[in-house]
């Protein structure tokens, strides 16, 4: 049956809503000529049809190709059975204080903690107008039913779930989750779609997890801001990773090198090190004992005393899970974890050739082992396809390594897909990124990596010396990483002898070397230091819990970093990621229940238990509003800690508008002026929250800042103004909000 859309509802509501019938037949792509689009727009828009909401353009339009979906609507693309729409990542958002009360709006220590009696949502300003988009398909009675196609994970629960909630829609939805983009797969996914009830749950941890995060961040930050006069940003999972980086600073700091010795004592065709026989240390603390120990073994004989040969192994390492790839991705390549992330984002929604990196494990499925053979065929290509064919004609041997259901949660490993890959059509990082990817899954097949350790112990006198010789069996899976291997000085070809053997002490060289610092945090021991923060507690009971917790999760992780160093608490220096004195000085002042991994860990684990089932989430969300009722109670100034900020808010209370950017448009008494991070009223003292983030200028690559503030305060809108959205060179105009929020509209492309 072909009727039209809800006509009369639209023209009932359409002044009230602003989307009036014409809009409605922009929405869906009709012509707006009455008479003739009349039996077009009844045939495009007939009943029934599913609308699937996807994370972004992106995806949405692999989706629409999969479903025959070829008709372009307003930001949807329509077919037979189904409508296909978007989000751009998060679209709806929890409020902010100030709209579930006045009093709010200001930042007084006497209202702290702000705990609103129920979390409420609202658009992001910035992409309402695709949120409304969304709401209009969702209400249309053309719509029976959606699936919700967003990322399969945690995160992309919530973005769906949050649009849906704030839509007000109630219809019913199904699930599409999928660990590949490829064509086959996506057609796999719609045919194999699960109610959306069945992630309830997992919408309960998502849910947990944003409002915990709004709670601790909005109260400790308020808290914390107002006492120091300096603007300070406390997060729940944030600050204990900054902790990890100012402590791990601190060590490095307070190291004091201490001095060593080591003698090598050189025979007719190898070496040995001297040695403790009871301690087995090769350290001597006393450069007047090492030369002792030389006198008496100048020119004597040694002897053979024993010889041990040992014949080791070593496994392949796992599969990729998120954090494992953007681990080595910094090793070898210096990347970020961030750009790791979104390089390998692109590699499985752009070029479809890696299942959905976002994973936390390790590990395989058992129904996948036909669907590995036929990746192992795909990838067959140069410069894999000697490997792969190789593994191929042997049979690929699966074990536990590879195969192990109960170590999967949402999503196996990463690994290549089905897809045919053109490593040569990559860009470079991609390419550097994928071969990791391929190396990976090629090496877990190959046997184990093999050496023989031979181990020869001399005697001079009453003095014990070692000599060790290391020799490849064979290379196994460590093929693929030769280029890694590292040889130790101390490894050496040895001769053929025996025990007993008998020579004469040619030469002895004394080596003086001093212990060495902590090594600064990467961002890949960082994120190793994230996953594993359990190790950091000193309760033994609870570090056994906390194995498989820690601070944040695989997706989050990345973007964890970027936000410590957008708010200039850490900078990169080489591949080094270094506190500043601001983030050392806010680690100095936060009590230590802040800081610790120990109870971030432990809510992280309690977030996968909601997911599972096994925990309430009511129960959840009363610890943490509990949680930051402690954290204010505990917030009292440290008299001898002072931010700079604050410093250079002192200094700016007397001021000469003359010298000013111009009138303040929030409170309209005070003047705007700056300082290293924004541009902020002079009344900041008196609750006027006006700040225009440098940060956010510079994001967008503004030029001649200071000129286009003071037009901004002036004339509220500049036009035409040069712009960057990503690498992307623009025009737009720009608008200054009274919070000091600088929207961009009407944006258009510019040549370079």
């Amino acid at each position: 049956m072909f009727i039209p859309i809800n006509l009369k509802l639209i023209e009932k509501k359409g002044k009230k809503q602003g989307f009036g019938l014409s809009n409605q037949r922009r929405l869906y792509g009709v012509p707006i000529e009455p008479k003739k689009s009349e039996n077009l727009f009844k045939r495009v828009c007939n009943m029934g049809k599913k609308l699937v909401v996807a994370e972004k353009p992106s995806v949405a339009r692999d989706l629409a190709k999969v479903l025959g979906c070829n008709k372009k609507g307003n930001n949807c693309i329509i077919g037979d059975d189904y409508i296909v729409t978007w989000a751009i990542g998060h679209l709806i958002t929890l409020l902010e204080p100030g709209d579930y009360d006045n009093k709010y709006k200001k930042w007084n220590f006497r209202e702290l903690p702000v705990i609103p009696e129920a979390m409420k949502l609202k658009p992001i300003i910035q992409t309402k107008r695709q949120f409304d988009v969304i709401k209009a398909l969702m209400d249309d009675s053309v719509v029976d039913s959606l699936i919700c196609a967003t990322d399969s994970g945690r995160e992309g629960e919530l973005i769906f779930r949050y649009i849906y909630e704030a839509s007000g829609c109630n219809k019913p939805f199904e699930r599409l989750w999928i660990s590949s983009m490829t064509e086959e797969a996506v057609k796999k996914g719609f045919e194999n779609l699960k109610p959306g009830t069945e992630y309830d749950r997992l919408y309960e941890s998502a849910k947990c997890r944003s409002e915990a995060d709004w709670l601790v961040g909005i109260n400790a930050s308020r808290a914390f801001t107002i006492q120091y006069y300096a603007l300070l940003s406390v997060g729940r999972v944030q600050t204990p990773t900054l902790a990890l980086i100012v402590n791990r600073q601190e060590e490095i700091d307070n190291f004091v090198p201490q001095p060593y010795w080591e003698i090598e004592s050189h025979y007719e065709d190898f070496f040995g090190i001297w040695f403790d026989p009871e301690t087995k240390e090769t350290k001597i603390d006393k450069k007047e004992e090492a030369l002792r120990i030389i006198s008496e073994i100048e020119g004597k004989t040694f002897t053979v005393e024993s010889i041990s040969k040992e014949k080791k192994k070593q496994v392949a390492p796992l599969l990729y899970d998120l954090t494992e790839l953007q681990r080595d991705a910094n090793k070898k390549f210096g990347l970020s974890a961030q750009l790791t992330l979104g390089i390998a984002q692109d590699l499985y929604e752009k070029h479809k050739i890696i299942t959905y990196p976002r994973t936390d494990s390790r590990y395989l499925s058992d129904d996948m082992v036909d669907t590995v053979k036929a990746t192992m065929k795909a990838i067959s290509v140069d410069p894999y396809k000697k490997y792969a064919s190789e593994l191929l004609e042997k049979g690929l041997k699966f074990n536990k390594r590879i195969i192990n259901n109960k170590k999967i949660t949402d999503h196996h490993a990463i690994i290549p897909t089905l897809k045919q890959p053109r490593p040569e059509r990559l860009k470079e990082q991609e390419r550097n990124i994928f071969n990791l990817i391929v190396k990976r899954f090629l090496a877990v097949f190959y046997p184990d990596y093999r050496y023989a350790v031979t181990k020869i112990v001399t005697a001079v006198g009453e003095h014990r010396f070692s000599a060790r010789g290391k020799t490849l069996i064979d290379w196994g899976w460590m093929i693929f990483y030769k280029s890694d291997q590292r040889s130790s000085k101390k490894d050496q070809d040895l001769p053929d002898v025996k025990k007993g053997d008998a020579g004469t002490v040619l030469k002895n060289e004394l080596t003086e070397k001093s212990t060495t610092p902590p090594k600064s945090y990467t961002e890949a021991t960082l994120l190793s230091a994230m996953e594993n923060a359990g190790r950091f507690v000193e309760d033994e009971e609870l570090r056994e819990q906390l194995k498989e917790s820690g601070l944040g999760t695989p997706a989050t992780r990345a973007g964890i970093i970027e936000r410590l160093i957008n708010v200039k608490y850490i900078s990169r220096k080489g591949k080094s990621v270094i506190p500043t004195e601001k983030a050392k000085k806010l680690i100095s002042i936060l009590p230590e229940q802040l800081k610790s991994p120990e109870l971030t860990g432990n809510w992280e684990k309690q977030l996968t238990l909601i997911s599972k089932g096994e925990r309430e989430a009511d129960g959840f969300m009363d610890e943490i509003k509990d949680y930051v009722k402690s954290i204010i109670s505990s917030a009292e100034k440290k008299k001898d800690i002072v931010f700079k900020e604050a410093e250079e808010r002192k200094n700016a209370r007397k001021i000469n508008p003359d010298e000013t950017f111009g009138k303040c448009p929030a409170c309209e008494k005070g003047y705007v002026i700056e300082n290293s991070k924004s541009y902020f009223c002079s009344e900041w003292r008196n609750n006027c929250r006006f700040s225009v983030w440098k940060s956010k200028l510079s994001g967008f690559k503004i030029e001649k800042t200071e000129k286009i503030i003071k037009d901004l305060l002036e004339k509220k809108q500049v036009n035409h103004t040069a712009v960057f959205l990503g690498n992307s060179p623009k025009f737009a105009n720009l608008i200054l909000t009274k919070t000091g929020n600088i929207l961009l509209r009407d944006v258009v492309d510019r040549q370079e």
